[in-house]
């Protein structure tokens, strides 16, 4: 149980980003009043908690309905997650784990960005939506780990919602370089999941069956 507690969290913490989501509510809610901000950071992180844990609760079944098999979901998913652990190393941006230039540009023209772009897709980005169901898919019939799985991603959540209600301190106390640290270690683990994920699939898939 322990291990997959510590797996949930490095992946959600990875796909999620906390640091990542600070940074980018701190400038795009600059000009806004402290109460304001702390709405936003609330009603953004309650939103995307609803839509993570829809994916968690509806994710296999949505698999189901679609005719998709589990192994494809585990490669599938690693490939995803192997995407997103690049972007992370190398500090380039795709749009896996952030906004993209066009849509930070809409972004800072709007009033509230409780749904766009802090929910969604900040927050509850692709990586986020995918690890979810990837990581109950692992658990899965283990009621057990799966309320683990579930705690994890509350407790990186929570983290998010923290990380964002102190974004201009966490942002000036670690700075730029901190925060790349911090981003490229994770990287560096969550590519070496991704590849486990792949290599799980395949094994499960049976194609390489003799």
């Amino acid at each position: 149980m322990i291990e997959t507690a510590i797996l949930a969290f490095a992946t959600f913490f990875a796909t999620i980003g906390p640091p990542d989501v600070a940074a980018m509510f701190a400038a795009l809610t600059h000009d806004a009043s402290p109460k304001m901000r702390r709405r936003i950071a609330f009603r953004g992180t309650l939103i995307a908690t609803g839509i993570l844990l829809f994916f968690v609760v509806a994710g296999e079944l949505m698999l189901s309905m679609l005719g998709i098999s589990l192994p494809a979901l585990r490669i599938a998913g690693g490939i995803l997650l192997l995407l997103i652990g690049i972007e992370m190393v190398f500090a380039i941006s795709s749009g896996g784990t952030s906004t993209t230039p066009e849509e930070t540009a809409e972004a800072s023209s709007k009033q509230d960005i409780t749904v766009f772009p802090l929910a969604m897709p900040l927050i509850a980005g692709p990586g986020a939506m995918g690890a979810s169901i990837l990581l109950m898919s692992e658990v899965s019939g283990d009621f057990l780990l799966q309320i683990t799985v579930v705690g994890a991603l509350l407790f990186v959540l929570l983290l998010t919602w923290a990380s964002m209600l102190v974004a201009t301190q966490l942002q000036r106390f670690l700075g730029v370089t901190g925060m790349q640290v911090i981003s490229r270690v994770l990287g560096v683990l969550l590519t070496a999941l991704a590849v486990q994920f792949v290599l799980d699939g395949l094994v499960q898939s049976e194609l390489f069956a003799t």
